[in-house]
């Protein structure tokens, strides 16, 4: 495993202040989480202002969220959404929806954000069967099952649309061919399949932070 530089935390927060400063809604959001005895596991501020920004960017109408949490992520996502705009995220656990569903509400986003609580391989065929389709699709739910995340959201983008994989270096064990940890070889079977597919351009950058060293595949869907 890479270690990463220990100036790296104090550089994460520097930025986070300067270029993605908490509001009441994102700090209630996370002491609310916290509180509630989620786990610490959201992004990191300067990745919920990346993800934003991407939404901006590709100009999402729709969105797709796979693993809400506490609705952090989902705040970030859902305020780059125009009027008419609409994100979808799913949850396994009904304790961290309920904490997620607050703390939308409490970003005036709720009229916005639709969370489904399931098992996401239950309730990703049920959108697909609504013929639902999305501009942008975050995927950061258990590694195990990347790979069967994507190709759902294969089969609900169009061509123009980006898919944002997160948490895919592990700490650096995803490049440890004997790893055979499922969180990894999930991760590697969707970084795989993220190469090979014909209407995927894909890359994936490295992090480090405040989260450890980390970091997330970015994804295009061609014609």
């Amino acid at each position: 495993m890479t270690n990463q530089p220990e100036s790296a935390p104090a550089v994460d927060a520097y930025l986070s202040e300067l270029l993605a400063p908490a509001d009441e809604a994102l700090a209630a959001a996370l002491a609310d989480s916290e509180a509630a005895g989620l786990p610490s596991i959201n992004v990191s501020a300067t990745n919920g202002k990346l993800l934003h920004l991407i939404a901006r960017i590709q100009g999402a109408r729709s969105i797709l969220e796979i693993g809400t949490l506490g609705g952090y992520s989902t705040i970030w996502l859902a305020r780059a959404l125009p009027a008419d705009g609409s994100l979808i995220t799913l949850e396994y656990s009904p304790v961290h929806a309920e904490v997620a569903r607050a703390n939308i509400a409490r970003a005036a986003l709720d009229e916005v954000v639709q969370v489904r609580v399931g098992a996401a391989l239950d309730t990703l065929p049920q959108l697909a069967a609504e013929e639902r389709t999305f501009d942008l699709v975050f995927i950061d739910a258990d590694k195990v099952n990347n790979p069967r995340y994507l190709e759902w959201a294969l089969r609900m983008a169009r061509p123009g649309s980006v898919i944002v994989v997160d948490n895919v270096v592990r700490g650096g064990r995803v490049a440890d061919a004997a790893n055979t940890d499922p969180d990894v070889t999930g991760t590697r079977d969707a970084l795989q399949l993220l190469a090979d597919h014909p209407k995927l351009s894909a890359t994936a950058i490295q992090t480090v932070g405040a989260k450890g060293h980390d970091g997330f595949a970015l994804a295009y869907v061609q014609d």
